[in-house]
């Protein structure tokens, strides 16, 4: 029986993430969501308005003897900036943050590490802001959120967003294709 783990990131617009790591080898899922806010069950307008303090993330669930966390970590750092605070691309504001709940005190040393090893390489020039929050909850967004950019393939944003970071993903990781 092959055994699971899941991680909830941020990496500014969920739509984003979930089109990235639904690629991964080894991701069984990938959930789009809320977490790190101040609210119980947040709606997208409440999120997207920055009055909740959550942040938009994805939840992946793995098969640890396929696909390493430290792989997951560094698809992660490689697709969005994490130099930017509060922001991705023309996303602005708390809940485009670049941040990582872990789900227990070895994926927090292992988000720690990998965090550590973005701060001192030199793909990026300025100072990595992404942070590690605990997970009090995570949850779910809504259903049309869900598999957005296979849903949406054509609409502008998923052309001009989404799509160049797909193809800057496989390029850079076709290793972990699935």
């Amino acid at each position: 029986m092959n055994r699971t783990d899941s991680i909830v990131l941020g990496a500014g617009c969920f739509w984003c993430v979930e089109a990235i790591f639904l690629k991964v080898k080894g991701v069984i899922s990938v959930v789009p969501g809320y977490a790190g806010g101040t609210i119980s069950n947040p709606t997208y307008r409440e999120v997207c308005d920055g009055i909740t303090g959550h942040a938009e993330v994805v939840k992946i669930e793995f098969i640890v003897d396929q696909i390493d966390i430290a792989e997951l970590f560094a698809v992660f750092f490689a697709t969005h900036d994490p130099t930017t605070l509060n922001r991705q691309g023309g996303d602005t504001g708390t809940q485009y943050r670049s941040v990582i709940f872990p789900s227990n005190t070895q994926q927090r040393f292992l988000a720690e590490k990998a965090l550590d090893i973005v701060s001192k390489s030199e793909e990026w020039s300025g100072d990595i802001v992404t942070t590690i929050e605990s997970l009090d909850e995570f949850f779910l967004a809504e259903d049309n959120h869900h598999n957005y950019f296979e849903q949406n393939e054509g609409a502008p944003y998923c052309n001009a967003v989404i799509a160049p970071k797909l193809q800057k993903f496989k390029k850079r990781f076709q290793n972990l294709l699935k």
